[in-house]
């Protein structure tokens, strides 16, 4: 059932952006900055974290759930290490992430042939 639940929230979730990738002029740079930053101020409010338990990878693997890890490090670095916890806890709570995406897209770049879409 936990599958179900992660494929609906994180369905959900895609369909949101494609029908503002579809309905509105935002491009699709100007929907990811609004998707992590609605995963922020959702994790801000409380809202976020109840729908991580719920829908476990169908919340956290979107772009929302970027978001939401970037704010529970804060979070969380602000009780232990006070103010420098703003600065360093979303960094610190999304790197292995981060370089991941690095690392598997300078593979990528490296098997694939680029070439002019011309």
């Amino acid at each position: 059932m936990e599958y179900v639940k992660a494929f609906v929230v994180g369905g959900l979730i895609c369909v949101v952006g494609q029908i503002l990738i579809d309905k509105t002029n935002l491009t699709p740079a100007k929907i990811l900055v609004l998707f992590v930053t609605l995963g922020v101020a959702l994790t801000a409010v409380g809202v976020y974290e109840p729908l991580v338990e719920f829908a476990g990878a169908g919340a956290t693997v979107p772009l929302t759930g970027f978001g939401y890890t970037m704010a529970k490090g804060v979070l969380e670095l602000v009780k232990e290490k006070g103010f420098l916890g703003i600065f360093i806890g979303g960094l610190s709570a999304s790197a292995a992430g981060i370089a991941a995406a690095i690392f598997f897209g300078y593979v990528a770049a490296l098997v694939s042939k680029s070439s002019d879409k011309n």
